[in-house]
């Protein structure tokens, strides 16, 4: 099963425009994940409904951040892009008539659920500036490598 990177891209894509003295336009960004612009445009979409992106049209346009990172969380961001399945797991059969599969479905949801509730909490626990501070200190400590369009280079 494929896995879904939405949030991982998304959390990229914000800390470039943070980072960046202007907007960034959808090419750029879908230079930064070896992506198609549209699909760029499709994720930020949700982000732009919910207040913590905006996008400009024309000649020096492009997307930038419109929120406070310090409060906004990753949980805030997880929910923007519509919760993507954490699990990749699943059950055989989700109604079995087998007792034992029953027991096993039973076992398993439990620990799902105990699992995404320690990851729900994780993800509201750290803020976009807390991202944003880590990378700042990891560009103190080494030579950077660029992304895809050598957005660390420039700066």
């Amino acid at each position: 099963m494929k896995k879904d990177s939405r949030l991982s891209s998304v959390l990229h894509v914000l800390l470039h425009m943070a980072q960046s003295d202007g907007p960034l336009t959808s090419e750029a960004l879908a230079r930064m994940l070896g992506t198609n612009p549209v699909v760029v445009r499709r994720v930020l979409s949700s982000l732009r409904e919910s207040g913590y992106v905006a996008s400009t049209k024309g000649h020096g346009g492009g997307w930038v951040v419109a929120c406070d990172l310090r409060k906004v969380t990753l949980l805030d961001v997880y929910r923007a892009v519509g919760e993507p399945t954490v699990f990749a797991m699943g059950h055989r059969l989700e109604n079995p008539q087998c007792l034992v599969e029953q027991a096993v479905n039973e076992a398993l949801d439990d620990a799902f659920r105990e699992a995404e509730a320690l990851l729900v909490e994780r993800l509201g626990g750290v803020t976009l500036a807390d991202l944003a501070a880590d990378f700042g200190r990891r560009m103190k400590r080494v030579r950077p490598q660029p992304c895809r369009n050598d957005v660390h280079a420039k700066r």
